[in-house]
């Protein structure tokens, strides 16, 4: 957001910027969904609806869960939150006691670790490699676990990486998470956006063991392009979902009535555009990735899933421009941002100071222009 912010103050001053910073897509949402949402406007369905969402909405994710992930619901295990976010953020405050542990994968989306701090509980970040293709092995999570890990966090696709848990490590990840008896975040907010014709599995479907201390977290922002509407939504243990919803009846009371009515649009309405936008990232995934690879001191794995990829660019630290040293992933965005006006998230942001981050949720002629922009630039470091 921070690096966004800047780059729409340098096109507001008439400088000619390529944004890859965003995380969100670049498509409207589609006209169903916006005239379901004008359709409740001129209904009057603009009060208070119960705290954690209309049961029409709790009805439909029910159903999704049954219908996409094999996942058998009832409305009084779902939680309708503003976004995914404050779903993870109220299940942490729900089940996270002061000095409790919180296990999860570097590279992590930003707001995971302060999430964890916020409901007091310890970060306990494991660190992945290219080579494990940026996820959790089995065994580097039974070496993090003590008798103080409360939740383990699961990110598939992942961002910033964009790499996808398979049904193996999956397995891998259930074993160590009944046999240890702690919880399991499923952030699965990205499952429809998957390439290379692979399937999204939900670690929740792997058995009642697992299912029963899982909490699978969505939404509809990335899907359907609403990131605006923000409506995520959380499915699990019925005693936790309880304390989610009594959390968010104090902090927010319920989730917009309007944008609930479009979600419900969303989930029930017809899926053309989802496969549409879906298609059109993978073109993007395969062209961003094929640019990257004109670029010598760059490395990358290549993403399956979102809309992000995460090189490596750890080869230029060390090098300068104009007498300025580039030492980190942080100085390589700034530099960017400056001398290329392109703008990226630096890795460091993530917990993985080797990369930086950029979104593929842009159309194929920036992307073009920003990699030749990126790959001028790099050379010109010595």
């Amino acid at each position: 957001m921070a690096i966004s912010t800047k780059a729409r103050q340098m096109r507001s001053e008439g400088l000619d910027v390529v944004d890859f910073g965003v995380g969100e897509p670049d498509f409207d949402t589609p006209n169903y969904i916006k005239e379901a949402a004008i359709a409740a406007v001129k209904e009057g369905f603009t009060k208070y609806t119960p705290p954690s969402g209309i049961p029409e909405l709790k009805a439909a994710i029910v159903e999704k869960f049954r219908r996409d992930n094999n996942l058998e619901y009832t409305p009084a295990q779902i939680a309708v939150s503003c976004g995914a976010k404050h779903s993870i953020y109220n299940i942490l405050q729900a089940v996270c006691d002061p000095g409790d542990e919180v296990i999860f994968a570097a590279p992590y989306w930003v707001s995971y670790i302060e999430m964890v701090k916020l409901a007091g509980g310890k970060p306990v970040i494991i660190e992945t490699s290219p080579a494990e293709n940026y996820c959790m092995s089995p065994e580097s999570i039974e070496k993090a676990v003590t008798e103080k890990t409360k939740v383990l966090i699961l990110n598939t696709p992942s961002n910033p990486t964009g790499t996808v848990y398979d049904l193996e490590g999956l397995r891998g990840v259930a074993e160590l998470a009944v046999k240890n008896k702690f919880y399991v975040i499923s952030d699965e907010v990205y499952e429809k956006l998957m390439y290379d014709g692979r399937r999204h599995y939900s670690i929740a479907m792997l058995g009642d063991g697992i299912k029963n201390i899982t909490i699978t977290v969505n939404g509809v922002s990335k899907t359907y392009a609403m990131t605006g509407w923000r409506i995520g939504y959380a499915a699990g243990p019925e005693d936790v979902i309880d304390a989610v919803t009594r959390i968010q009846s104090h902090n927010t009371s319920n989730p917009t009535s309007i944008s609930q009515r479009a979600a419900l649009q969303a989930l029930t309405g017809p899926q053309d555009d989802v496969e549409t936008m879906r298609a059109e990232f993978e073109e993007r995934r395969d062209y961003i990735a094929s640019r990257f690879d004109e670029i010598e001191t760059v490395s990358y794995v290549r993403p399956q899933g979102a809309f992000y990829i995460f090189p490596d660019v750890s080869t230029n630290y060390g090098k300068t421009f104009k007498e300025k040293r580039i030492e980190n992933s942080m100085h390589l965005a700034d530099y960017l941002l400056g001398e290329a006006q392109v703008a990226v998230v630096p890795g460091c942001a993530f917990g993985y100071n080797n990369c930086i981050r950029l979104s593929f949720a842009t159309s194929v002629e920036k992307i073009g222009t920003g990699l030749n922009r990126i790959k001028q630039a790099l050379s010109n470091l010595k």
